[in-house]
């Protein structure tokens, strides 16, 4: 079982005060105006700036902090992150796809708005977020800047996150086992995670130990993440989630907690995220905040 010691290091306030600093760059990053296409930006920034823990920026700043990188560069990433995250929760959100009218509490992009700017807006904040990476602003080094844009194409792409929800679309129809699953999790929001724990690295110039170290650190904890949103589907509170719950039951679909029950559910992702914190000993103190975003992730609420 996870230690569930008291933190010295207040994650809640570190989560919340990052958030209040990646808004502040969204806000900068997607500026609204007055061109026949208002309605687009409308969407967009309803849909990004309307709220979220911010837990992948947190990712990015935290990890660019184990590398002396610049807090501004770590910000623009963190951002870019996060328009890809919210790109994806729109398109996830489609009658086409999950079908869901609230999100973070708020009525989803197209419900707010229609199907075609909701599909609109979320192609636009995904290349808003290619922008902003491969922009200089975000690094001096070209071949930083390049390395960033490669591993979040593949993260974002058809062997990440895009692939991921394809597998599970497929699961709704067809049987899947533990290997299926840990796959489907692996690519659906272990990708984003694990770009998001090594944008640091990229930015301050790692080690590859220091690197491995990190990617080791995200691949338990992505699916450590993910197997708390399952139990979270099956035993949270819509009203404190801000979603629709029993998703996943309704729709027939093979999850973590459907094969393993809650309970072991609930045991394996305090192993994972205890694993997670295990890979960080090289840092020594430096990690802290890491570590505290691990026991955050499988004690959350929402």
């Amino acid at each position: 079982m996870i230690d569930v010691m008291i933190d010295i290091f207040d994650i809640e306030s570190a989560l919340a005060c990052n958030a209040r600093d990646v808004n502040v760059t969204l806000d900068a990053l997607l500026p609204m105006h007055d061109d026949p296409e208002r309605r687009l930006i409308e969407a967009i920034r309803y849909s990004t700036l309307s709220g979220g823990k911010r837990i992948r920026p947190f990712m990015v700043t935290a990890s660019a902090q184990l590398f002396s990188v610049s807090k501004p560069l770590a910000l623009r990433v963190a951002a870019a992150i996060e328009m890809v995250h919210c790109y994806s929760l729109i398109h996830d959100d489609l009658p086409a796809m999950d079908d869901d009218d609230l999100r973070r509490g708020v009525p989803t992009c197209h419900v707010k708005f229609d199907e075609a700017t909701a599909i609109l807006a979320g192609d636009a904040l995904l290349a808003r977020a290619f922008e902003v990476v491969a922009d200089h602003p975000t690094h001096p080094d070209p071949r930083v800047r390049s390395e960033l844009v490669l591993s979040l194409a593949r993260a974002s792409g058809a062997e990440g996150m895009v692939g991921g929800q394809m597998l599970d679309l497929l699961a709704a129809d067809e049987q899947f086992e533990m290997a299926e699953i840990t796959r489907l999790q692996r690519m659906k929001t272990g990708a984003l995670i694990a770009f998001s724990c090594e944008a640091g690295a990229i930015l301050g110039k790692s080690s590859d130990t220091a690197r491995q170290a990190v990617r080791a650190y995200a691949h338990d904890l992505g699916l450590a993440f993910q197997i708390v949103d399952d139990l979270l589907d099956v035993e949270g509170d819509s009203t404190v989630i801000g979603k629709r719950t029993q998703k996943d039951e309704g729709a027939g679909k093979a999850t973590f907690v459907a094969l393993l029950g809650v309970e072991r559910s609930r045991a394996q992702s305090d192993m994972l995220a205890q694993q997670a914190i295990e890979h960080l000993d090289i840092f020594g103190d430096e990690a802290e905040a890491l570590r505290a975003l691990a026991r955050f992730v499988v004690t959350r609420k929402r």
